[in-house]
């Protein structure tokens, strides 16, 4: 099976690459380090690979941000998306649900060792959702939560986590200040929030 590995951490890739090609079963047919390099690769390829590997963050990029760039590739394409599984050392429990409302097959923690990637692995290849074992207990305490967004108010929190100002957050998301002030607005009703400070528990 053809995996492709889009993470900017030689050492790391080096040690997943050893891990999925000792198999016998995976091969890692290509390696990006941004979301330009991997987009690139996806669109340049006659068979998309069986398995994507995604990290959270590469460099100055946010990894998610793949997510939905691949969705629209293969929708356009009319081609079966591979299945994502997204890899992170944070463990941020709503940048995790993010991902998955976005599309990707699973989270693994890069704390996890051989085993648990190569279960992980299998566990998405089965179409099931694979989420590492102690991120998936905060899921389930916030789930309730989560449910209650939508996918913009999920950018606005994002960004709001960022310590970005109102402007800041409308000008990354092309919109008015007006409509930032509503989707903040909304998103405090939803929560019961009363400070910017309080995402931070998301």
């Amino acid at each position: 099976m053809q995996v492709l590995l889009i993470d900017d951490h030689p050492m790391l890739n080096a040690g997943i690459v050893s891990i999925l090609e000792q198999t016998g079963i995976f091969k890692v047919c290509a390696q990006a380090q941004s979301l330009k390099e991997a987009m690139s690769i996806i669109e340049k390829t006659d068979t998309l690979p069986s398995l994507i590997i995604l990290d959270m963050l590469l460099g100055e990029d946010n990894g998610l941000d793949f997510l939905p760039m691949l969705e629209e590739f293969c929708h356009n394409k009319k081609v079966t998306k591979p299945p994502v599984l997204v890899c992170s050392a944070l463990g941020d429990s709503f940048k995790i649900q993010t991902a998955l409302k976005l599309g990707a097959a699973g989270f693994l923690s890069k704390t996890g060792g051989k085993d648990e990637l190569l279960k992980a692995i299998d566990t998405i290849l089965s179409g099931k959702v694979y989420i590492s074992g102690e991120v998936n207990i905060k899921l389930k305490e916030n789930s309730s939560v989560y449910a209650k967004f939508s996918k913009r108010e999920i950018d606005v929190i994002e960004l709001i986590k960022e310590n970005k100002s109102n402007k800041q957050i409308a000008n990354t998301l092309n919109i008015n200040l007006r409509t930032v002030e509503n989707y903040i607005s909304k998103i405090y009703f939803k929560t019961g929030f009363s400070s910017r400070d309080e995402f931070l528990k998301l």
